[in-house]
């Protein structure tokens, strides 16, 4: 490879498990870090780092110049974005460029291309691919409303620079729309810098897919099959899993197809995501194309084998693809619960705290993608993501069990998380049978009443315990009883509707 030496732009989880690939490539490493990330795992595990600013992220993660002139300092022709901050950046990849020094991730031309949505839409349909009905991005709010009344409520409002679940509402009528034009402007300003706001048909009860592609400068450009991300809250995913039990193989055929066309229209080279919606009637519609790696592309790693990340490094050193289609093999399925650091209890709001213990599951088919340790103090700066917990098995019911056994492991002491969360979705029938939809988990799903006073004490017996356990690491204790444990193969079998 030309280059010899990478610089991570990013933090957490994803710097982590970028330079880990390059360590296994034999490329040199640079991590960067903000005066809150000192002590973070990301800047143990490259072989050189380099601060870029206070603990805000527009003043250091999202410095753009700052982060090349660190590039430049430590000789790092090539900087990964991972993704979020500087990933989908136009402006960016332009620097880089100026600077001679590779972006992993697509070209100018098609980031600004797939970057605006209308613009990605138009594409699709010219290529005949469904896409929902929607307005153009140049209305004020009065064209907005007017609009709304042509398409029909509901409808679905969204940021054209959008990415995230940032500047998305939802709107029922003329007055709920009023409302959340002004919301969604302002957080897309906020976000995106651009308050522009376009305007969906919404699809109601629809399940959200979307497919990974690959493509090389070299013109080849590959699917892996796609994920299933319903499980959302806020338009943020929670849970993703591969394959879909919503798809037939010929619907897998037929939107796995589709992605692969969007992305050879616009001579798409790196690692990215086409994603889709798919209604009750199993008709799909074209969403949006992100263009970068995904949090959850661990899922499709899972389910083909395939290092997607050593894939981008080697297609951004002008490589070819290492495979084409009919390499690319499908084996068992794939479940992704995101670690956060948030109480869902109280409305979900964000946890701060220093990370006392930390308890991280192992195990047959289970994989952890952690961006925190045991001391670390979890900031308000940034992403409450701390981790990616993955469970694989032969079958979806082999991967729920293992994923309940790897969630009852799991262990964070200082710092509020959605664990609880994730234990109840896994143990709901709704979802073991796969019978949900995008608005499932705020519509439809109750969150188990926590114990108020009993809460309290049971964290104290917890602290109590720990504390024991590490005072005794020979004593021998046997395991306490679940739900997951009492469920017998045949009951999960049936449950699962397999």
């Amino acid at each position: 490879m030309r280059q010899n030496r990478v610089l991570v732009a990013n933090r957490g989880e994803i710097a982590v498990r970028v330079l880990r690939t390059c360590r296994e490539l034999g490329i040199g490493t640079v991590a960067v870090f903000s005066e809150a990330d000192r002590d973070a795992p990301h800047v143990r595990h490259a072989d050189e780092a380099v601060c870029i600013g206070p603990a805000p992220a527009p003043e250091s993660y999202l410095n753009g110049a700052r982060v090349i002139q660190a590039a430049l300092e430590t000789g790092a022709r090539m900087i990964h974005p991972g993704y979020g901050f500087l990933a989908e950046s136009p402006e960016f990849v332009a620097a880089c460029a100026r600077a001679d020094i590779t972006f992993v991730g697509p070209g100018l031309e098609a980031m600004e291309l797939l970057g605006d949505k209308v613009a990605a839409r138009g594409v699709a349909r010219g290529l005949g691919i469904p896409i929902i009905e929607g307005s153009s991005t140049t209305l004020d709010d009065a064209g907005l409303l007017r609009a709304a009344e042509c398409i029909g409520y509901p409808v679905m409002l969204k940021a054209v620079a959008g990415g995230g679940g940032m500047g998305i509402r939802a709107a029922r009528s003329g007055a709920e729309l009023e409302s959340a034009i002004k919301m969604a402007r302002r957080e897309a300003q906020a976000a995106f810098g651009d308050d522009s706001v376009y305007l969906e048909r919404l699809v109601e009860d629809a399940r959200h897919i979307e497919v990974q592609v690959l493509g090389d400068s070299h013109g080849r450009v590959i699917h892996l099959g796609e994920r299933e991300c319903s499980i959302q809250r806020r338009h943020q995913k929670v849970i993703e899993e591969s394959p879909s039990r919503a798809l037939a193989e010929d619907q897998r055929r037929q939107i796995c197809e589709a992605a692969v066309s969007i992305v050879q229209a616009v001579g798409y080279v790196g690692a990215g995501t086409v994603e889709f919606l798919l209604g009750n009637d199993g008709h799909f519609f074209f969403l949006e194309v992100n263009p970068r790696l995904q949090v959850e592309h661990t899922v499709t790693e899972a389910v083909t084998g395939v290092d997607i990340v050593k894939e981008q490094i080697r297609i951004a050193s002008g490589r070819e693809l290492r495979y084409a289609q009919g390499d690319v093999q499908f084996r068992g399925a794939a479940v992704e619960c995101r670690i956060l650091a948030e109480d869902p209890s109280k409305g979900y709001i964000p946890a701060v705290g220093q990370i006392s213990r930390l308890v991280e599951p192992g195990g047959a088919g289970i994989r952890v993608d952690s961006g925190v340790c045991e001391g670390l103090s979890v900031t308000p700066y940034y992403d409450s993501l701390l981790a990616k917990l993955l469970a694989w098995g032969e079958t979806r019911a082999v991967a729920i069990v293992r994923m309940r056994r790897a969630l009852e492991e799991y262990r964070v002491i200082g710092v509020q998380t959605n664990l609880d969360l994730h234990r109840a979705i896994l143990n709901a029938h709704w979802f073991q049978s796969g019978k949900f939809h995008t608005r499932y988990l705020e519509d439809e799903f109750l969150l188990p009443e926590p114990g108020g006073s009993d809460r309290l004490a049971a964290a104290l017996v917890a602290a109590l315990l720990d504390h024991r356990r590490r005072g005794r690491s020979d004593a021998v204790r046997g395991g306490t009883d679940s739900r997951w444990k009492l469920l017998g193969r045949w009951d999960m079998m049936r449950s699962c509707g397999l």
